[in-house]
């Protein structure tokens, strides 16, 4: 397509030829310059190389004479295809592509921290579970042990219990101590929840079963032996079944006291006799039969306080007037008064106790005080 010839005048390439109008300008034509290295044929028309191009009279354009941009028809901005709005494109997409590339990286770092808290906070419940499934098993093993310490708690008590059962009726209630019995019993449940504590007391209630053992067998070898021959070994073996010794004391003084025998609290199974009763000619065997009798009488006193402080107010709170009604009463015949005789012509004429002879009241308080006496089983706690 050719453009209309331009009137008739001097052609000129100032200012005094005037562009073109919107109306001037076919649809289609270029819109910006032409570049300098293609030939410029009709007006705004590039010429191909090898090709020529006349306009509508024959006559060529004149060559490079500028032609002006056509310009937007509606206000617009320029087409797209422009060269110039076409050299933009590469930097939008750079810039796109960078804050793509941001937003990535900083997607990752979130991501990556995300997982690191996740792991820090998966570790610490694992740390806290192994920590819960060790105290568990700490529990566990401690529970185990105090169930075996009560077990063995419980055995030692019923080993206790057994030596104690030959015991009973045995006119000696301190031989098997309650009070210290219940104060193991006491102690086991208040360490109930200590293994280590339970353990010691399992060991008091053993070496405490083993001493008592001993005692007994002890008893048992002296009943049935009379190392001295004399009768008051004899007469105190068959009343104290082997549990009370007899010793003489060659310094004619027993218990620091001027008696022919004693018994001190402090060793309540121990009768001393003074040395020189062995053969003093104003005793007789049934003499000394009797004063064994009442110093036997001491030795229930010291091992049974309960029921002795309960018998001794029926004589006045005296313990030595009770022990010479207790001979008095058990054996037959037995008299505080004697008559020994030296020659068929002559006798002493011997006392012995305390110069006062019971009633029958008393009498009944001795046996009564007797029949009370000795070891009974009962439970702990009771």
């Amino acid at each position: 397509m050719s453009l209309p010839t331009p009137p008739d005048g001097p052609s000129s390439t100032g200012s005094g030829i005037e562009p073109a109008g919107p109306a001037d300008v076919p649809a289609g034509a270029a819109t910006g310059p032409v570049p300098a290295s293609e030939s410029v044929g009709a007006v705004g028309s590039p010429v191909l190389p090898g090709t020529e191009s006349a306009s509508a009279t024959g006559s060529a354009a004149p060559v490079g004479v500028p032609v002006p941009a056509a310009e937007p028809q509606d206000g617009g901005l320029p087409e797209t295809g422009a060269a110039p709005m076409a050299a933009a494109r590469p930097r939008r997409t750079t810039v796109i592509l960078g804050a793509a590339l941001a937003l990535t990286v900083i997607a990752a770092g979130l991501a990556a921290f995300w997982l690191s808290a996740q792991l820090s906070d998966s570790r610490d419940r694992i740390t806290e579970q192994e920590q819960q499934i060790q105290d568990q098993q700490r529990e566990i093993e401690e529970q185990r042990e105090m169930i075996e310490q009560k077990q063995q708690f419980g055995a030692a008590m019923a080993d206790l219990y057994a030596t104690v059962d030959p015991l009973v009726g045995l006119p000696y209630a301190t031989v098997v101590p309650w009070t210290q019995i219940e104060a193991f019993a006491d102690r086991a449940w208040g360490h109930r929840r200590n293994p280590a504590a339970l353990e010691r007391d399992t060991g008091d209630v053993e070496a405490f079963t083993a001493g008592l053992a001993d005692r007994v067998a002890v008893a048992r070898t002296q009943a049935a032996s009379n190392a001295s021959g004399s009768p008051w070994e004899a007469a105190l073996d068959d009343l104290g079944r082997g549990w009370v010794t007899t010793t003489f004391d060659e310094t004619n003084r027993p218990c620091n006291m001027d008696v022919m025998a004693c018994v001190s609290g402090a060793a309540p199974f121990i009768v001393h006799v003074s040395a020189d009763t062995r053969d003093d000619p104003q005793l007789t065997d049934w003499i000394r039969t009797g004063v064994a009798y009442h110093e036997y009488a001491h030795v229930l006193q010291f091992t049974n306080p309960e029921p002795t402080a309960s018998a001794v107010t029926a004589f006045g709170g005296d313990v030595e007037t009770m022990a010479d009604c207790y001979a008095l009463t058990v054996l037959d015949g037995w008299s505080l008064e004697h008559e020994v005789p030296i020659d068929e012509y002559s006798y002493w004429e011997v006392s012995v106790g305390y110069g006062y002879t019971c009633n029958d009241e008393q009498k009944q308080v001795i046996r009564d005080w007797v029949d009370g006496l000795g070891v009974q089983l009962r439970p702990v706690g009771a």
